[in-house]
């Protein structure tokens, strides 16, 4: 049983209308409590106020009927209070007078029914203890008001001093609460109902509203489970974009866009990744099958085909190498050594490292590194960045071309420009240039083994990130392009590449 309510209560309908039910009736139930306090008190008050002037009347009229009346003192009190007792006699009410010394003179039982319901509540206060008790405190005060009991009822017992013919009498009025406490019940009575009933109401009709504004968030988690890797193209339905549920199906969507680009990102890497680990396998695989094959094969033979299997590692060691770098980049696990470094000098360095390359295809390298540009930086990552740039530029020129590299100072820092004659990059494949694996075919590729894996320019991109800076393609025509690296200045390079 126990389980079963915790189980009810993990809906978040159940939970809401259990809240909303609770707050209610809390709401209810004071509201209930201050009327009938309220109600209560105010009978009651109203109740003295009457007492109060069923006693003036009284004593006026007993004044009136005592001065008509020739008899002896005591009889004439007796006779007075009876006659003012007949002209107020009420079944609600009963009168008692008490003489000097505390003995009942006179009351009013002969004026009404003994059968009647308030009085004979009344009789049974008369009788009481608590009425005797009364009776002895009324006569130390002028004036007296409590509640005692007559029986199973509630009397209002009121007292007042008054003097006749020279003497001290106490006049007790007792008035039955019988009417008052049916009414006060039938208050209760009323409000319990209406708690019950309002409180049946609102849950039910909390719970099917619960149930229809959670109604659409069923409805998304029931879509949001037939999503997975083959349909992260679908969408949660988007009822009204400007409210709580549509704002979260909208930021749902925006997670599924993110997660489809991050699948795609990862599929095309895998696939452009095993096609570039392909093409040197493949070789190296040709190549040795080739050397054991043939049995007459000379010792030059054997040496070409030992250099290009190193031709192929070696572009395979390189492919393996700048993947292992990127994704402990997207991981961020590579850590950077910062360090203050001369910029200049290591594009002098990279530029010297690069010109037998250039002299193989017979470009001209230019530098310029006069300026002294001094960075916090991991000196082996900017040299890396910088190599690729070059490598990327001496690649994709023709034969008897020209290259340009150059380290100068800015406003904002440091800038770094690579510029070529090769034939360009097309407009439309500008944007793509530093994806991983991108190679804008034709213009700007090679064979299998002039190529590149596509990884240069991404690499470099990360580098120059993790520096806090950038690298933009300003220009890409038919006259060749011109690339450009900004690193701020100091460089505070991250302890860690994001």
């Amino acid at each position: 049983m126990l389980q079963t309510a915790r189980n009810m209560l993990d809906s978040v309908r159940v939970r809401l209308t259990v809240w909303y039910s609770a707050v209610l009736a809390v709401v209810l139930v004071l509201v209930s409590a201050t009327t009938y306090l309220i109600v209560r008190k105010t009978s009651m008050q109203r109740t003295d106020a009457d007492l109060e002037v069923l006693s003036d009347s009284f004593l006026v009229t007993f004044q009136d009927e005592l001065s008509d009346t020739p008899s002896t003192q005591a009889a004439a009190v007796l006779s007075a209070a009876r006659q003012a007792m007949v002209e107020h006699r009420s079944s609600s009410d009963a009168l008692v007078i008490l003489g000097p010394g505390g003995e009942i003179v006179a009351t009013s039982s002969e004026t009404v029914s003994s059968g009647e319901t308030s009085y004979s509540s009344l009789a049974r206060a008369l009788a009481s203890s608590e009425f005797h008790r009364f009776a002895k405190t009324g006569q130390s005060k002028e004036v007296n008001l409590e509640t005692i009991r007559g029986g199973h009822s509630r009397v209002r017992a009121y007292s007042r001093q008054f003097t006749a013919n020279g003497q001290n009498y106490l006049l007790i009025i007792l008035h039955s609460l019988h009417g008052q406490n049916e009414v006060l019940e039938t208050i209760q009575v009323t409000f319990t109902w209406m708690i019950l009933v309002g409180l049946l109401l609102a849950g039910t009709g909390g719970y099917f509203l619960a149930r229809k504004s959670l109604a659409p968030v069923v409805a998304m988690g029931e879509h949001a489970r037939r999503i997975g890797a083959n349909n992260l193209h679908d969408r949660l339905p988007v009822l009204n974009a400007n409210d709580e549920l549509g704002q979260l199906a909208t930021t749902f969507n925006d997670l599924l866009d993110r997660l489809d680009q991050s699948f795609e990102r990862q599929r095309r890497f895998v696939a452009d990744a095993s096609h570039e680990l392909r093409t040197p396998l493949a070789i190296l695989r040709g190549e040795s099958e080739v050397a054991m094959s043939q049995q007459g094969r000379t010792a030059e033979d054997y040496l070409e085909s030992l250099g290009i299997l190193h031709e192929e590692t070696s572009r395979l060691i390189k492919i393996v190498e700048d993947l292992f770098t990127l994704t402990r980049a997207d991981s961020g696990q590579y850590l950077l050594s910062p360090e203050e470094v001369y910029l200049e000098e290591i594009v002098a360095e990279c530029a010297h490292s690069a010109r037998t390359l250039a002299r193989e295809k017979n470009i001209e390298l230019s530098v310029d590194a006069s300026s002294e540009c001094l960075v916090q930086g991991d000196q082996a990552l900017l040299r890396r960045m910088i190599l690729n740039l070059l490598d990327n530029a001496i690649k994709y020129t023709a034969k008897g071309g020209r290259v340009e590299i150059a380290c100068r100072t800015a406003t904002a820092g440091f800038e770094i420009h690579v510029t070529d004659t090769g034939p360009g990059i097309a407009v439309e494949l500008q944007g793509r240039i530093f994806e991983r694996f991108f190679r804008a075919d034709p213009a700007r590729s090679r064979s299998a083994r002039e190529g590149g894996a596509g990884l240069g320019l991404s690499i470099a991109l990360w580098i120059a990130q993790a520096h806090n800076g950038r690298v933009e393609l300003l220009r890409s025509d038919a006259t060749g392009s011109h690339f450009a690296v900004f690193l701020p200045a100091p460089v505070v390079a991250a302890a860690r590449a994001d």
